[in-house]
């Protein structure tokens, strides 16, 4: 690395990280002032505000304004170069445009690598800490969950369930149904079911079992009460809670989204929309260099102004497609992978063709 690159690496993330820093402490104004009435009348201790809540709140906000401002912070800082001529000198002097972008990306690069473990390992564990602590100190707890659930558990053994809630760990109108191949052997029914966090067990309330012996006899157990081990079930598998997918490290989502797919279990679009999205947004920091850095090169008459009112505008942009297109996958009309990766594909042709644009 030479002068320059360090020169320009050290702008571009010193603005970065300022930018962030200026945005969260805006946002964590805001936050206390919309919550402190809630802290008060739920006596939320002063300890668990700062270390369970805004601990864990700072990173989560920083993570997702990332793409926003490395768009940002390179408008700013390269049209402010271009503004005192410092661009023409650097161009002047023999250095290619394309090799003035060699520390642009290394700096888009460290930003993106940090963006993907953040939301990716570090975030998650916070996260679920946070959530708590909104569920406790902010917002009434919400009997959330799956409804009509069919899935299947191991080879051969099925699980249906009419309703499920998630705080109270229990489920209405319960069946579990054990095929060899294609002949149904077994059938556990019960009116509700409740796991047993002590014992580990699901505790079964007017339950039957019926054993099909052969085509036409069966063996029929009835009773009010029974407490049983139910394999590769619990309670996870049947819970929707809000964000729940914000609180998996990318293991744990990947291997969640496998053995509900496994399952049989449907409406997994939100799951992959966040797979997808801790990969395509570190990426987008790339394709917002490029666009910033070819747009903000040119001294033009509007000065700084100019640059940083397009690039908003751009980025509000972004924002819109990324907003729309997940829209349309959660809805089941666009393929999550495809709805993810749009606004990086159309703005990766923006900055190619800004790119052929700029002074060279």
């Amino acid at each position: 690395m030479k002068k320059l690159d360090l020169y320009i690496l050290k702008k571009f993330l010193g603005t970065f990280f300022f930018a962030i820093l200026l945005i969260i402490s805006i946002s964590v104004v805001f936050d206390v002032t919309e919550k402190v009435d809630n802290f008060i009348d739920k006596d939320a201790p002063l300890n668990a505000i700062i270390f369970d809540y805004y601990k864990n709140f700072i990173p989560y906000f920083a993570n997702l304004f990332t793409p926003l401002f490395v768009f940002i912070a390179v408008i700013f800082f390269t049209s402010k170069m271009a503004y005192q001529t410092e661009i023409i000198a650097i161009l002047s002097s023999g250095v290619s445009f394309r090799r003035m972008m060699f520390p642009y990306f290394m700096g888009a690069a460290i930003i993106a690598i940090f963006s993907f473990l953040l939301g990716g390992y570090v975030i998650p564990p916070a996260n679920r800490t946070r959530l708590k602590f909104e569920a406790t100190y902010v917002k009434d707890k919400r009997e959330v969950g799956l409804s009509d659930i069919h899935m299947q558990i191991e080879p051969g053994l099925f699980v249906f369930l009419g309703k499920y809630y998630s705080y109270q760990e229990k489920g209405d109108y319960f069946n579990l149904e054990k095929y060899d191949e294609k002949q149904l052997i077994s059938k556990l029914s019960a009116r509700t079911v409740k796991f047993d966090t002590a014992s580990g067990k699901w505790h079964l309330s007017n339950y039957m079992i019926r054993e099909f012996t052969n085509d036409i006899e069966q063996v029929i157990e009835k009773g009010r009460e029974l407490d049983t081990l139910i394999p590769n079930m619990k309670p996870a598998d049947f819970k929707e809670e809000r964000k729940y997918f914000e609180m998996m490290t990318n293991p744990e989502l990947n291997r969640y989204i496998n053995e509900q797919t496994a399952r049989g279990v449907g409406n997994l679009e939100e799951f992959y929309i966040e797979k997808y999205k801790r990969i395509a947004s570190p990426f987008s920091a790339f394709i917002l260099t490029l666009i910033g850095v070819s747009l903000a090169s040119r001294k033009v008459r509007g000065g700084m102004g100019l640059h940083i009112g397009v690039g908003i505008a751009l980025s509000f942009s972004y924002i819109l497609f990324m907003t729309i297109s997940t829209t349309f996958a959660i809805n089941g009309s666009m393929n999550p992978l495809l709805a993810v990766w749009v606004p990086n594909i159309l703005f990766a042709i923006i900055g190619i063709f800004l790119y052929h644009k700029a002074p060279k």
